[in-house]
């Protein structure tokens, strides 16, 4: 696929008029993010029937965007219609869009500007194409339609897991020691780090990080909590690793696992089941009425069927689709 994208070069808060619709288009601010919440809130209600994304995960998102070059808001008439930025993964050819509108115009004009960023973001990391992904509900049929007539096509599918919690008993495994994480154990979170690196090397779209780049991701959400980081030990070796955060705290009183990783010799022993045990049953002590995690449903590990055995059911579908977009 060969993207026209508009190329815009837009200053930190520009405007400009767009010559057929008569849109206002100017990059977002952090203090946007109330604004933007509820023009995505509204689609997210009208797609899954209830809101997905916090205000506190807009505001996280608008912290780790490039704001005066990745991202634009839509208006007209003073009224939000979309919102939409490109994100690259590290200096890889892998970028991520999204496009939020409340009418085709804006849609049309958000598509257009992230994937000519996308390229862009490509070529400014040495690539000739950019790889790029959106994120859509299972159930989200326009956005599907307007994907695929941008040449996306679907790639791998994501499930919302859930575990309600009941008097969790932690699991122990002979051989096996746990430690925690916190801010100032580097040595812990550095080993973490080599876990998830060498667990998720061949898992789809995964682009190796540095120690540092790896934190600092981390550290930009405001739900980050090192204290919910598990190491694993098989007789001294560091073998998995799991960190769950609150993005699921606000609104649904949940735990979240963002990661979970086994490194490859260490499957199949129990070392999943063992840290996930650990983390419901701390989620508990903490009053948290459940667990959440997403699994990739074409992970190279058999992670659906591990879920699914401590207890956990798939409350939604996200599924990526995939385009190559060159300039």
């Amino acid at each position: 696929m060969v993207a026209q994208g508009s190329g815009k070069s837009l200053t930190s808060h520009s405007t400009y008029k767009c010559d057929v619709n008569d849109y206002e288009i100017r990059r977002p601010a952090v203090a946007d993010a109330a604004t933007v919440h509820e023009l995505v809130a509204e689609h997210d209600i009208e797609v899954t029937g209830r809101p997905d994304w916090t205000l506190d995960d807009i505001a996280d998102t608008l912290k780790e965007l490039d704001l005066d070059h990745d991202s634009w808001l839509v208006r007209s008439d003073g009224r939000l219609l979309g919102w939409g930025y490109a994100r690259r993964n590290g200096a890889s050819e892998n970028v991520d869009i999204d496009v939020q509108a409340r009418e085709p115009g804006a849609a049309a004009l958000l598509w257009d500007m992230a994937l000519g960023r996308a390229a862009d973001l490509a070529r400014e990391a040495g690539h000739d194409h950019a790889v790029v992904d959106i994120s859509l509900y299972e159930q989200d049929k326009a956005m599907r339609e307007a994907a695929e007539r941008r040449g996306f096509a679907p790639a791998t599918s994501f499930h919302r897991m859930r575990a309600d919690h009941s008097g969790v008993r932690p699991v122990f495994l002979p051989g096996v020691g746990v430690e925690a994480g916190a801010p100032g154990r580097e040595a812990v979170l550095r080993t973490a780090h080599r876990v998830h690196q060498e667990g998720f090397a061949e898992h789809f779209g995964f682009v190796p990080k540095t120690f540092e780049e790896w934190t600092a991701e981390m550290e930009s959400s405001s739900a980050n909590d090192w204290g919910q980081l598990l190491l694993a030990h098989v007789h001294g070796e560091p073998a998995a690793m799991l960190l769950g955060t609150d993005h699921f705290v606000s609104d649904e009183n949940c735990g979240y696992v963002r990661t979970l990783a086994v490194r490859p010799g260490f499957r199949g022993h129990g070392l999943g089941k063992l840290l996930l045990s650990r983390a419901f049953a701390a989620d508990e002590r903490r009053g948290r009425v459940g667990t959440i995690l997403h699994v990739d449903s074409n992970n190279v590990t058999p992670a659906l069927g591990l879920y699914e055995s401590v207890g956990m059911r798939p409350v939604l579908v996200i599924d990526v689709w995939r385009a190559v977009v060159r300039r």
